[in-house]
Formats: C-alpha cells, sequence, structure tokens
C-alpha cells in the first residue's frame, strides 16, 4: 500500500465511535502485558477533550472512506528538572489489522511530528509495555529510543 492509497486528517468529533472502538481494541491487545489493569469497561483517553483540545492534534487514517487508524500528539509539561520544558507525548496509536505494516501508523507519526515542530517542540514520548515486541520494533524503527524503565513490583496476599 502507498502513502496515495490512504489519508491522514483530523479526527472529528463525528468519529468518536470508531475511535472509542479502536481505543477498546488497544485495551483489549494490552491486557496480557498489563496485569493490573481493572475489569472492563474501562477506558484510556478522553477522545472528546483530545479532538477539542488546541494543545492537542488527533489525526485519523482513511482507506476507501473508511477509519483504519488513529493517534494523538499532546503538549506536555516536563518535570521542572528535565529539558526540554516541554515535549510532545504521542498515544492513542492504532491501526486495524487487515492495514497493518502498511506504512500508516508511521506516517501518523510523522504528521503528528510535523504539527509538534510547528510548536516549537522537538521531544517525542511515548509509552510502550515493556513485553510490547512489535511496538517496540516499530517505534526504534521511528527513532524512539528506551528511557527510563518503570518497575513494578507485586506483594501477594
Amino acid at each position: 500500500m502507498a502513502k496515495s492509497d490512504f489519508e491522514i486528517r483530523e479526527a472529528l468529533l463525528e468519529d468518536l465511535q470508531i475511535l472509542k472502538h479502536f481505543e477498546q481494541e488497544i485495551i483489549r491487545f494490552e491486557r496480557p502485558f498489563a496485569s493490573n489493569l481493572k475489569n472492563d469497561p474501562i477506558v484510556y483517553y478522553d477522545i472528546k477533550d483530545l479532538i477539542q483540545r488546541n494543545d492537542a492534534q488527533v489525526l485519523v487514517a482513511i482507506v476507501e472512506e473508511k477509519i483504519v487508524g488513529s493517534g494523538y500528539a499532546l503538549i506536555r509539561n516536563s518535570e521542572p528538572f528535565f529539558e526540554p520544558d516541554q515535549y510532545a507525548y504521542l498515544g492513542f496509536m492504532f491501526v486495524s489489522p487487515q492495514y497493518r505494516g502498511k506504512g500508516i501508523n508511521g506516517t501518523i507519526t510523522e504528521k503528528l511530528v510535523e504539527w509538534s515542530k510547528k510548536r516549537n517542540l522537538t521531544e517525542f514520548q511515548l509509552d510502550v509495555y515493556a513485553e510490547n515486541d512489535s511496538a517496540l520494533k516499530a517505534y526504534t524503527k521511528i527513532g524512539f529510543k528506551p528511557d527510563l524503565l518503570k518497575m513494578r513490583f507485586v506483594v501477594e496476599e
């Protein structure tokens, strides 16, 4: 699939139903990596709020008039001891299974980076479960590198 075979555009409020479905697909996929997720129903994102915010950009990928992917960038403030003062946090990265491996996620990321650079942001961060090898490979390929590793220890009662 060439880049000309899909379109990337800003998400609209009328896209909420499919975007909420994508969110549930992400949660379902991540459950095996996160034993501490609560039982359904849960939500990760306030998608409506993200679409409406000035400090966020939500994008969707479209193939043949069908939304098949999503992602967002959100401007966040760094901890006071880190530079730069702000960075773009990337999240809600999803591509429908039948469209994976066709460059859609990479193009969404590229567009989110462009949006962020126009706002003078030079750093990009995201979260990936340590055992999610496919995501780790995809983001490493784009240029992301591991940073701070969060660790958990659970005491069995």
